[in-house]
């Protein structure tokens, strides 16, 4: 987020509000409060007598919009030279600032929806769209900032209102002409704003966010990763997951070396129970690519859970999986611990032979010590029992290492 390029502070400008016939549109262009201007366009707009006045309404108050923002714009600009001259700096209504560009952005485009619409005769004379155009392109180029603004203290609500209309007015071609200036940004502005309506649990929002993540090649790997977190998480039945998993799979024959596709399906796949499946796409990314890390682990992983329930278990071949893993990647303290507890319970069958149960649990040792280097606080492995039985199989229950590991436990 602190990537994210703000929009430059621009003057919005205003311009003289135009008076129709009607009475109710006389009343709306003599308030010179937008608060004001925007009551009576709430209570009186049916009283309008066509989409012209309309249009005349939403301008005036478009224009009311715009002068609060220039209002507090110029007092940054005088206070920036303040800074230089290093002399008293005046307040200024930060809220209201971003408030103003945000009401200027949304009148503006109801201003223009009513100036595209025909009158009488049928015809389309727009009086104010060229106009208004570039200024509430300005305006709405200021909720970037607003919601960053919001963003910076956690604030759900503000992200979602500003960053949430910067985002749901992207399409509207009166905006076309800033595509390129937004470019730079709006890939991390869809992705953080679909992680607050996600929290807010607006699915659709969080949605809608992502997909236009995923257009920013920069974001689209972290974009995809939480799409997918999205849909895993909305997942009610059974029917849902096979639904789902089937969509994942068609991403997945799509884009064949997208290892986020290949892990979520293949979890699905294990979640379900669908093993025929599961050992197959397994079986298949090693064929084509025999040091994809991803594909040894869940080997490793499927082994693994396989054997913690099977009447004769077989850990050799979990242990492989998972050396297999390690040896591509050292740095991922579930697959060590993993690898750790599977050469534990290899170790625990062994009956008669003190000298090879103890190598193989000073081997798990060394790997689970590498998990606690890499995770202390055990945020993504739990890494701690099996280090455990290490220490008191190998150093005895009495050692110091031994003791700080039960006294470790007991805290849980």
């Amino acid at each position: 987020m602190k990537k994210l390029l703000m929009a430059v502070m621009m003057v919005l400008g205003t311009s003289t509000a135009f008076a129709g016939d009607s009475d109710a549109l006389k009343a709306i262009t003599k308030a010179n409060t937008y608060a004001e201007a925007a009551q009576l366009i709430e209570t009186n707009l049916n009283q309008l007598v066509n989409a012209q006045e309309k249009a005349s309404a939403y301008e005036h108050l478009t224009q009311l919009a715009l002068s609060k923002f220039d209002k507090e714009n110029a007092v940054i600009a005088q206070n920036m030279q303040a800074q230089l001259m290093k002399s008293k700096e005046a307040p200024y209504d930060t809220v209201g600032m971003y408030q103003a560009a945000y009401n200027a952005t949304m009148a503006g485009l109801e201003c223009i929806k009513y100036d595209a619409m025909p009158n009488e005769k049928g015809k389309v004379k727009p009086k104010y769209t060229d106009k208004l155009t570039p200024l509430i392109s300005n305006a709405r180029m200021q909720l970037v900032t607003a919601g960053n603004y919001y963003a910076q203290s956690g604030n759900q609500e503000g992200v979602l209102k500003y960053w949430g209309t910067f985002l749901d007015t992207d399409d509207n071609p009166i905006f076309s002409s800033a595509k390129a200036q937004e470019k730079q940004f709006i890939g991390q502005v869809a992705y953080y704003t679909a992680q607050f309506a996600n929290q807010a649990q607006q699915l659709d929002r969080a949605n809608k966010y992502i997909d236009i993540a995923l257009q920013d090649s920069a974001m689209h790997k972290d974009a995809q990763n939480f799409k997918f977190a999205i849909a895993q998480r909305s997942l009610k039945t059974h029917a849902d997951s096979l639904a789902y998993a089937e969509t994942v799979k068609a991403l997945y024959d799509k884009e064949p070396n997208n290892d986020m596709a290949f892990g979520t399906l293949a979890n699905m796949y294990s979640g379900l129970k669908m093993e025929k499946e599961l050992d197959a796409i397994i079986t298949s990314k090693l064929a084509s690519d025999p040091n994809n890390f991803t594909a040894w682990a869940l080997k490793g992983q499927t082994l693994m859970n396989r054997n913690s329930t099977a009447a004769n278990p077989n850990w050799d071949e979990c242990v492989t999986a998972f050396q297999k893993a390690v040896a591509i990647d050292g740095t991922n303290p579930v697959v060590l611990t993993y690898l750790g507890f599977s050469l534990n319970a290899k170790a625990s069958l062994i009956n008669n032979d003190r000298a090879a149960q103890k190598a193989l649990y000073t081997e798990a040792m060394g790997h689970l010590e590498r998990a606690k280097e890499l995770d202390p606080n055990r945020e993504k492995a739990n890494w701690a029992y099996p280090l455990y039985q290490c220490y008191y199989l190998v150093y005895a229950a009495n050692d110091p290492r031994t003791l700080e590991m039960e006294k470790l436990l007991k805290q849980q």
